[in-house]
């Protein structure tokens, strides 16, 4: 193995070392909170009282942080990951400060 090759294959390590790094800031924090936003818009939007809606949307919240979870280190772009996780938490934040002002059930 010549010395060039070596340290090619030391940047790509070092490259792998930072997707994976970037996929699970993407996996952990961010998959928190999007899944937490998403929560919140669940149980404001499920029919029934409050507290089958709360614990509906508690019980579903497990199956969509599970999911962006696995899709974090299954996706092939982590651009558009980080876009659409960024995305779709901003849009349902947004929803939930809507239901919030326009006076949605509790």
């Amino acid at each position: 193995m010549t010395a060039a090759s070596g340290n090619r294959a030391r940047i790509a390590r070092r490259g792998q070392w930072r997707g994976v790094a970037v996929r699970t800031l993407a996996a952990v924090p961010l998959n928190y909170l999007v899944t937490s936003a998403l929560t919140v818009l669940l149980a404001r939007l499920l029919p029934g009282g409050p507290i089958q809606a709360s614990m509906g949307a508690t019980l579903f919240s497990f199956a969509i942080f599970a999911g962006l979870a696995m899709a974090a280190f299954g996706v092939r772009s982590v651009g558009k990951l980080w876009l659409g996780m960024v995305a779709t938490g901003l849009v349902a934040g947004l929803a939930d400060w809507c239901l919030i002002a326009w006076g949605g059930r509790l």
